[in-house]
């Protein structure tokens, strides 16, 4: 049954009235609590909306400068940060992991590549002892678990998503070289200096702005374990261990630790803003971040396969990059095969398009079942491509 709509905040450049019209029908239609969606094309803001709740009880409006916790949204930023130590020639994607993090090298990791801990190809898609959530949110016990295990598949051969092990073994490269855990080198290099909104977990002086997150329906028992009873121990570990969801993200432990592949916190704004800067756009059109092939190299597809640990739930082919997911032939973030981008669990969602000098941020706190292709996050992207009138103008060596 329809819903009605709230009022709709900030601003909608005319030209892209059908992302408005989406955003509005995510609430009608697709049970939207609290959100934001923010579009940058050529580096400046066209679109800038939000609404809703920040809060399940509907008692706290969702604000302008509301913040929520993006999931594996994360990893673009995450990413963003070993792209900034490559592009100034402190970090090698084709040096061995260890060559940086020499522990790395236990149980047969000596020749894992720092572009396979990237790519989701490391093997190291879970831990394999059980993993409690205050261990994962111990950064030196869970990177020290890390380093001496051995990786459930041949590294290199196939991706398999790491859903939190991915902030941590990224993030710890991060930290050999420029000495700073991602979020205080994101801080420091990016979101201080550009004024982006984002940060990796959350400071306690800005949980007051924070939106609670509502977790999706909760499955029951027989479902559970027949989802459960589909999966590899490689993605089981990925998935469930530990198992985290909107009550611990909700919590200030969780806010306080350091999860670069889970629990950034920003608007969609900043999202927009990061994800642009990966598309080559700069922060706000003047300042370039990366260099033109820094930026090319983010995209940089590393090969196509089902992946063993989201192969469950997409039995088509993807391809991921050097952090991030190629749009493809399925079109998650467009009709451009080369746009790419990142979802979080969930719902949220951010995406770049080089081609088409467009970058879209997308946040929200009511949960959907998804991993991936959240159905709201997918009617923005169609209705952004729509107004750009469809298919954008491709380099000549996209796919």
């Amino acid at each position: 049954m329809p819903q009605p709509v709230p009022p709709i905040d900030g601003h909608c450049d005319p030209r892209f009235s059908a992302v408005r019209t989406a955003f509005e029908e995510n609430f009608r239609d697709r049970d939207e609590l609290g959100a934001a969606v923010s579009v940058r094309l050529g580096g400046e803001t066209v679109v800038d909306l939000w609404g809703g709740w920040a809060d399940a009880a509907r008692t706290r409006a969702w604000e302008r400068e509301t913040l929520v916790n993006v999931w594996s949204t994360s990893k673009g930023p995450t990413a963003l940060c070993a792209h900034l130590l490559a592009d100034r020639g402190l970090l090698d994607l084709d040096a061995p992991v260890a060559a940086y993090w020499p522990e790395f090298a236990a149980a047969g990791k000596q020749d894992v590549l720092v572009r396979h801990l990237l790519s989701h190809r490391a093997g190291l898609s879970g831990l394999r002892e059980p993993h409690s959530f205050a261990q994962l949110c111990d950064w030196e016990l869970t990177v020290g678990r890390l380093a001496a295990q051995e990786p459930w598949w041949e590294p290199g051969t196939r991706s398999g998503y790491h859903a939190l092990t991915f902030g941590f073994l990224v993030g710890e490269v991060v930290r050999r070289v420029s000495g700073l855990l991602p979020g205080a080198f994101l801080e420091r290099e990016v979101t201080g200096p550009l004024g982006i909104d984002f940060t990796i977990g959350l400071p306690e002086k800005e949980a007051g702005r924070a939106a609670e997150l509502v977790h999706p329906r909760a499955a029951s028992g027989s479902e559970r374990a027949a989802v459960l009873s589909q999966l590899a121990p490689a993605a089981l570990a990925a998935l469930t261990n530990p198992a985290v969801g909107a009550a611990e993200a909700n919590t200030a432990r969780w806010r306080a630790a350091e999860i670069p592949a889970a629990n950034g916190h920003g608007t969609a704004r900043a999202v927009a803003a990061l994800y642009g800067i990966l598309a080559s756009q700069g922060a706000h059109g003047s300042r370039q971040v990366l260099t033109p092939a820094a930026a090319e190299r983010v995209r940089e597809g590393q090969g196509g396969c089902v992946d063993l640990v989201l192969g469950a739930g997409f039995a088509h082919e993807t391809e991921v990059g050097l952090g991030l997911w190629l749009s493809g032939a399925n079109g998650s973030y467009g009709p451009n095969p080369r746009a790419f981008g990142h979802d979080g669990f969930g719902g949220s969602c951010g995406l770049a398009d080089p081609e088409a000098g467009v970058s879209l941020g997308y946040v929200m706190n009511r949960m959907g079942p998804h991993i991936a292709d959240d159905p709201r996050k997918s009617a923005l992207v169609d209705a952004l491509y729509n107004a750009l009138g469809g298919s954008p103008e491709r380099s000549g060596d996209a796919d």
